[in-house]
């Protein structure tokens, strides 16, 4: 119920305009006092909402919404049909695709499409990789996730966080002529520091057909309340343009990238894609340090390989580093 509440009341603020206490309580049956609580709790989620005696509430700025019709829209001139969810409060996305595949196991048919895709305009829970927070305040960034089935294994996600990564910046590119730089395993940045962030989930047998839910968080406008929260240097992307960014778009755009790196790599694999890298590997033959656990290890980052495994130099000695609960930083 307060789900339902919350969700009329951000499609009430959206234009910009003032809106009544009274009227909004009337239009959802609810008091005056319980359309205050829901309010407070919208401003807690990212919202900029400001009250004025004897006009209501209203938004600081006008809401451009993510909506399916405008996404499919604009995915279908470039000849993608994907399924598209957009939620406006959400757990989360990758969440959200992971709970289907359980239950696809349960009643042993399928009910994700190739490609579907879940969008949601915020996320109460959303997480990055090893367990940290993503912090998702509403209607300022883009959460996407999307479920593509591995036909030939587990052993085919090998590199699916960089290819995730080139589809981001492929999209960057062609609607803001924007360079981003990208970091192994699963973050893009720009000038040197975060901007987006990729969190791939699996399901299945390492043989046999499996599951892929890939999910993007991508800085677009990072409200200055939610900036506090987070505990390490990133950028948004409206910060380096002068125009607004159309979400919509930018979304189809990063949809339909995407579904082109991964029909590439199902065919090719990652080695068509190696070069690309490395022209955006923000570390290369930089000094850098792989974290794993308490163990720090300190050597020259030399790209990847066709598996896509960091190629970590140590004492002139190059060893493949395939990913897992590591995190790799620069040497000052």
């Amino acid at each position: 119920m307060a789900k339902m509440i919350r969700e009329e009341l951000i499609k009430a603020l959206s234009t910009g305009k003032f809106v009544s206490g009274q009227s909004l309580g009337e239009m959802l049956d609810v008091s005056r006092t319980a359309i205050s609580k829901h309010v407070k709790a919208l401003i807690d989620m990212g919202l900029d909402i400001y009250s004025v005696t004897g006009k209501g509430y209203k938004l600081a700025q006008p809401l451009s919404l993510l909506t399916q019709e405008k996404i499919t829209s604009c995915l279908a001139k470039k000849s993608k049909n994907n399924k598209i969810e957009v939620h406006t409060l959400i757990d989360s996305t990758n969440s959200y695709l992971m709970r289907f595949l359980s239950d696809q196991d349960e009643k042993n048919f399928p009910v994700l499409e190739q490609g579907q895709v879940c969008l949601s305009e915020y996320q109460s829970d959303g997480r990055g990789r090893r367990g940290r927070q993503w912090i998702s305040p509403f209607g300022s960034n883009l959460y996407l996730s999307l479920y593509w089935k591995l036909e030939q294994g587990l052993s085919a996600a090998m590199g699916l966080s960089l290819v995730t990564a080139l589809a981001v910046s492929d999209a960057i590119k062609e609607l803001y002529d924007l360079n981003v730089e990208l970091k192994w395993p699963n973050d893009i940045y720009l000038d040197g520091v975060k901007l987006a962030g990729i969190l791939i989930e699996l399901e299945g047998q390492v043989s046999g057909p499996s599951h892929s839910v890939i999910g993007i968080g991508l800085n677009l406008k990072m409200p200055e309340k939610s900036a506090k929260e987070i505990d390490q240097p990133w950028t948004d992307l409206q910060s380096h343009l002068e125009k607004p960014i159309d979400r919509n778009q930018l979304c189809s755009v990063i949809i339909s990238c995407l579904i082109d790196r991964l029909h590439l790599h199902q065919e090719k694999g990652l080695s068509s894609m190696v070069d690309e890298w490395h022209q955006q590997d923000v570390y290369l033959n930089k000094s850098v340090q792989l974290i794993t656990g308490d163990r720090v290890t300190q050597g020259v980052c030399r790209g990847i390989n066709t598996q896509g495994a960091l190629m970590l130099e140590v004492d002139g000695e190059r060893k493949p580093i395939y990913g897992g609960e590591v995190s790799l930083r620069a040497i000052s």
